[in-house]
């Protein structure tokens, strides 16, 4: 981690609005470049407000002492912005149930759009890219397949190819094991860990304790839109601290550096 490069994301006292609902409130948080965290909470915590916002979908109240910058930048050009995050939602799975093939799905982060629409005219250097960012995941063989023929987990790894393509100095993952069954969950985590060991910085949004990979060292817990501890993986998930984020009592088991909820 380079401690001079500007940081992925500083926000300062940063509140937004959804509807008439304050979803974050006086919100501050720093994340560094190439760091692996998590952020934490249960549904309704404000992290799909917090996602939106990092991505521009939201924007903050305008108030004095509040501020927020990506990469050091406070203005952005959306689709370079998303490029240079690399996104990974459920949003975009529901959005590719179509006939569009594993390569339609990749090349279209090119465009930031689900598919190849027939004005978009994709380059050589477009398909080298795509390819090589499916053969990285050791999925080639999807090149072809229609993403409506793919299992879950396949679906899923065609759209971490696909925020792949541009290079991006952090993968953001939001609720990544929606939807995907014991196998998928299981090949998903392993696919995460591969992409923080090559150096790429992860930030995973989740309510699923167990999604947190063991390269994640921070985890921040996120509630009613407002950090309620952020710190060292270690310290922070403890029965007593999850307990007061997600209302009810929390045990934890450790095993093969997962941390695992029981009754």
């Amino acid at each position: 981690m380079n401690k001079h490069a500007a940081p992925l994301l500083e926000m300062k006292n940063i509140s937004v609005l959804r509807g008439e609902n304050l979803a974050l409130d006086r919100l501050s948080m720093r994340i560094d470049l190439g760091e692996h965290v998590c952020i934490l909470g249960p549904n309704g915590c404000g992290k799909s407000t917090l996602i939106r916002t990092i991505t521009r979908e939201n924007y903050p109240l305008l108030r004095e002492g509040a501020s927020m910058s990506i990469l050091g930048q406070s203005l952005w050009n959306v689709s370079e912005l998303r490029s240079s995050l690399g996104i990974v939602s459920p949003d975009l799975l529901a959005a590719c149930r179509s006939d569009a093939t594993g390569l339609d799905v990749v090349l279209s982060g090119f465009f930031s759009s689900t598919r190849i629409f027939p004005h978009h005219s994709p380059q050589a250097e477009h398909r080298r890219r795509a390819e090589a960012a499916l053969a990285r995941l050791n999925i080639a063989h999807l090149a072809k397949r229609p993403v409506e023929e793919m299992s879950s987990g396949e679906a899923k790894r065609t759209l971490i190819a696909r925020a792949l393509v541009h290079e991006p100095k952090t993968l953001l993952f939001d609720e990544p094991g929606s939807a995907l069954d014991i196998a998928g969950q299981v090949g998903l985590r392993d696919t995460m860990r591969e992409l923080a060991r090559s150096g790429l910085g992860i930030l995973l949004v989740t309510h699923h304790i167990s999604e947190i990979i063991p390269e994640i060292e921070r985890v921040v817990l996120l509630q009613k839109g407002r950090v309620l501890a952020d710190g060292p993986k270690e310290k922070i998930l403890t029965g007593k601290q999850l307990s007061a984020l997600f209302g009810t009592p929390v045990k934890l088991i450790r095993e093969q550096g997962y941390f695992h909820p029981h009754a």
